[in-house]
């Protein structure tokens, strides 16, 4: 061989083995997803750029009379004469252990004053009013009031007109919905008792986000070492709709309105369908929060998820009627908006909400047949042949049966919360029968069985319009069990444009079949995920991108797959990354509270893999650590968790845990005292802390700590039978006995609550 060719040889073969490594490099290389892009900062949208209703009052006088007699206009506000309809009247509520008496005092204070046997007498005064019983399907009233912490609490009392009794809010302790208030009933039932739901938005707290008045804001104030709580009013104001409104009054008093470019306002005419909706959705609507700090004029799909809602709590049937509690958000799944053009304000006038048809024209009744007419036009030729009821009759109107009153399951039956069924079906007796949902026809005929007002529908109708196919696969479900690849197939639909049932089938999937890196995972399911990956819905793109990352997150084609759909976003990134981390973080809390550790801390990662460095996420996977046992990882994830938010008191109180589990007692005290720092009224710091006095034998200290946690949140259980303890090994046994009684009263379940108190009155017998 020449050398020359020779040389040419090795120069190839060099080349062919180089680019051997190279591929071979980018076969093995990991892939890893790309950050997260910085964005634009969001509008600049401020509290104080909002002047409350009255500012608009000045030009628009008519708009504002026609508000002021609305139900948003009557929304709440101060208490006072005109305001309340509950009774001040010093005629004292009765429960079985305590006494409430709503009192007017002679400086004009609306207080409640709540005794207890044993106890010392507490006032609340009430500070704001929410609600005034407007609901025709049952309306309330409810109470907030000031609290030393900076934060607005409701209290546990509210008012319903149509009963004209006083009830509360069971869910989460009692767990039998509402109901009104008689000595059958212990206080301590009532889930608001004491006061811990605040108003405005706070991942510390319980809370309604900011729908029970008009910009409400609340923040950690560092200064103080509290909240700051402000709003403009507890009314539902123009700006809660128009957004912010300085821009255009500065416009208009300077006499410059008329040759502005922009009038400093939105025009809510020129809105799409959706974008519509969504000005009413900011409250009529179950939401996820992404972020805080939301303001109407922000971006509520940045701020508020509407569809994670489906996961875990699933508050919809599959046909999007309710199966918990919910607002007006199940319109979504009517065919009046599926395939049509309805938004709320075709059927509610904005300002006055009277009713009207889409032509604006206004009606005399909710339940006029002009609502429906002005679309459905054949209909009114012939009423009867179409409803077989006598025109004029209850029967004959259209609401009746497209729109009927439903209770919301979870409030129970006891007091009347039912709301017009904005699905707006067909009636169908067997299929409501089915899902346990009261058919449209029972009310009137309460006398027939389903069987005999189905078989009367089908006479009169004809065959049911079908459910559409997701829909219909989603309700052959049965209530429980595990689902498969083949059930995976019928749900996995992206060939369909119907994304809040898209959304319900994959949280059907997530929990009863998918799990994190499925080796035996069918391939068209990947690519039926991939396919809705192309969803113009931000919910369903994001929740499709964290399914594939939780069940094939480690198969290098996904990886690319996610890591290009990332690329490609865009604008939309971090609307997806946003809810793509909760989908992740949510699956790992249910994993974490099934005691599935290995298997929480996986859906963690990922969910950091989405969002690095998020505070939140890494806290919870170290919870998961820590319910394994593997404390080590447990402090040093709460502690990466701090190191980017020093501002999470519970994040502090579980790392003393962990390092009590350690055996390093000073770095124990030491985070649970720097929680204390953060929030001086933080009653989990105060019980564990105590907690450890009382294991140093520093008996007073722990009794001062469980003292004052209790009178911080006289709810929290453990801090009575601990304080008991304290007492029983002084021999004070009869205080022992009523401390160990007040914590059972709130966790009647708690087995170490129950020993206690059995060891106790063994005791006393003796």
């Amino acid at each position: 061989m020449r050398p020359g060719r020779m040389a040419l040889g090795v120069a190839a073969a060099t080349v062919l083995v180089l680019g051997g490594l190279l591929i071979w490099r980018w076969l093995t290389a990991p892939i890893v997803l790309p950050p997260p892009r910085a964005v634009a900062a969001e509008s600049a949208v401020q509290w104080e750029d909002f002047l409350g209703a009255e500012a608009c009052a000045e030009c628009h006088q008519a708009q504002y009379q026609v508000w002021r007699t609305s139900t948003h206009g009557r929304a709440g506000g101060a208490p006072s004469r005109e305001v309340l309809i509950a009774r001040f009247d010093g005629a004292p509520i009765r429960f079985r252990n305590a006494t409430v008496t709503p009192r007017l005092t002679g400086r004009g204070e609306y207080q409640f004053l709540v005794s207890q046997p044993g106890r010392a007498d507490v006032v609340l005064t009430v500070s704001g009013v929410i609600g005034g019983g407007h609901m025709v399907g049952g309306g309330t009233q409810g109470f907030v009031a000031n609290f030393p912490d900076g934060t607005v609490r409701f209290l546990a009392f509210d008012f319903i007109r149509r009963e004209s009794v006083w009830f509360c809010n069971t869910i989460g302790r009692a767990s039998r919905g509402w109901v009104p208030i008689s000595p059958d009933l212990p206080l301590e039932a009532c889930v608001d008792w004491p006061p811990q739901r605040v108003l405005g938005t706070h991942s510390r707290f319980s809370n309604c986000q900011e729908c029970h008045g008009s910009q409400i804001e609340l923040r950690y104030d560092s200064t103080t070492k509290g909240y700051a709580t402000r709003y403009k009013d507890l009314r539902i104001n123009c700006e809660s709709c128009h957004g912010p409104g300085r821009r255009h009054v500065e416009l208009a008093r300077s006499g410059r309105l008329e040759t502005a470019a922009d009038i400093g306002l939105r025009s809510l005419t020129t809105l799409t369908k959706d974008q519509s909706l969504e000005v009413c959705f900011q409250c009529h609507a179950l939401k996820d929060r992404l972020q805080g700090d939301y303001l109407p004029g922000r971006s509520l799909a940045e701020h508020y998820s509407t569809g994670l809602e489906w996961l875990g709590e699933k508050p919809w049937y599959p046909d999007g009627r309710i199966r918990t509690f919910g607002y007006q958000l199940n319109h979504l799944f009517s065919d009046c908006y599926r395939d049509g053009s309805m938004t709320c304000v075709d059927c509610h006038e904005p300002h006055s909400q009277d009713y009207r048809d889409i032509w604006g024209r206004r009606l005399e009744s909710r339940f006029d047949d002009g609502q429906c007419l002005d679309c459905h036009a054949s209909k009114a030729d012939r009423i009867e042949q179409h409803t077989h009821h006598r025109v004029g009759s209850p029967g004959s109107n259209c609401v009746a049966c497209h729109m009927p009153y439903l209770q919301h399951p979870d409030l129970g039956q006891a007091l009347r919360f039912s709301r017009s069924d904005h699905t707006i079906p067909i009636p169908r007796p067997a299929f409501d029968a089915k899902l346990g949902i009261e058919n449209a026809c029972s009310p009137c005929h309460g006398d027939m069985s389903v069987e005999r007002l189905q078989q009367a529908a089908q006479q009169w109708w004809g065959e049911f319009k079908p459910h559409p196919p997701l829909v219909a696969a989603l309700a052959s479900l049965s209530e429980a069990g595990p689902a498969d690849a083949a059930t995976a197939l019928t749900l996995l639909r992206p060939d369909l444009d119907y994304p809040m049932v898209q959304i319900g089938a994959l949280g059907e999937l997530l929990e009863r079949y998918f799990q994190p890196d499925m080796a035996d995972l069918p391939g068209p399911i990947v690519e039926r995920l991939e396919r809705l990956v192309g969803s113009e819905d931000p919910d369903v793109q994001a929740l499709s991108l964290a399914t594939l990352h939780l069940i094939a997150g480690e198969r290098r084609g996904v990886r690319r797959f996610l890591a290009r759909a990332l690329g490609r976003l865009g604008d939309r990134e971090s609307l997806i990354r946003s809810r793509w981390k909760i989908a992740l973080a949510f699956l790992g809390d249910t994993y974490r509270e099934r005691g599935e550790a290995r298997t929480a801390v996986t859906a963690y990662q990922r969910a950091l893999e989405v969002a690095p460095d998020d505070p939140a996420v890494l806290a919870n996977m170290g919870l998961a650590y820590a319910g394994a046992g593997n404390w080590t990882e447990a402090a040093a994830t709460y502690r990466k968790s701090l190191s980017l938010d020093p501002r999470q008191p519970l994040t502090l109180v579980n790392l003393g845990l962990a390092l009590g589990a350690l055996n390093d007692v000073a770095g124990a005290r030491a985070a649970y005292e720097r929680a204390l720092a953060v929030d001086p009224g933080e009653a989990v710091a105060m019980l564990n802390l105590g907690n450890l006095h009382f294991r140093q034998g520093n008996a007073e200290r722990a009794t001062e700590l469980y003292r004052q946690a209790i009178a911080a949140n006289a709810s929290l259980a453990p801090a009575h039978f601990n304080l008991a303890r304290v007492y029983a090994l002084q021999g004070q046994l009869v205080q022992a006995k009523a401390q160990v009684e007040w914590g059972l009263a709130f966790e009647p379940e708690n087995s170490d609550g129950q020993a206690m108190l059995a060891e106790l009155e063994r005791l006393q017998r003796r």
